[in-house]
């Protein structure tokens, strides 16, 4: 009768265990909900435009043509969302946006079922780098890599982000 009930044990601990690691694949993609053209993101507490500027949600597909933009053109660009939107759009700061990088997606460097036809590559952050002034951060959903030599002139792509 022990011997029954420790292999039952072993058994529920074994499935438990199972079902964890099934779903442990997938927590990236749970701490993302979708709310049409914006994205709840749990683990930053901050929603993020589905599509990159440019372009709309269209029956879960971004269409459109993103737009690279100089840093100079998107204090209007956020003017705009705030107005048609609502809420305090902004521009992410590099952790924010560090953090939606996939590293083991393929093609392009972000979890295209959450954010669909994302351009890869580089959109701006909000951060200067401390130690070269003139340039900003962005980071590249082509490499998932993150870069401190953009001058504000050279256009980017965007993602605008609200806190929640």
């Amino acid at each position: 009768m022990f011997k029954l009930k420790l292999s039952f044990s072993k058994i529920c601990t074994s499935i438990i265990l199972l079902l964890f690691l099934i779903n442990f694949n997938n927590v990236w993609a749970n701490n993302f909900i979708s709310r049409g053209y914006y994205v709840i993101d749990l683990s930053q507490k901050l929603e993020w435009m589905t599509c990159t500027v440019g372009m709309k949600l269209d029956k879960k597909k971004c269409v459109g043509k993103p737009i690279k933009v100089k840093l100079d053109q998107i204090e209007t660009i956020i003017t705009q969302a705030n107005e048609q939107l609502g809420g305090s759009w902004r521009l992410p700061n590099r952790k924010e946006l560090e953090m939606l990088v996939c590293k083991e997606c393929k093609k392009v460097k972000i979890n295209s079922q959450i954010f669909p036809d994302t351009p890869a590559e580089s959109f701006w952050t909000s951060e200067k780098n401390p130690w070269q002034s003139q340039f900003m951060w962005t980071v590249n959903f082509f490499t998932g890599n993150t870069f401190g030599r953009f001058p504000g002139f050279i256009p980017n792509y965007v993602r605008l982000v609200r806190d929640r």
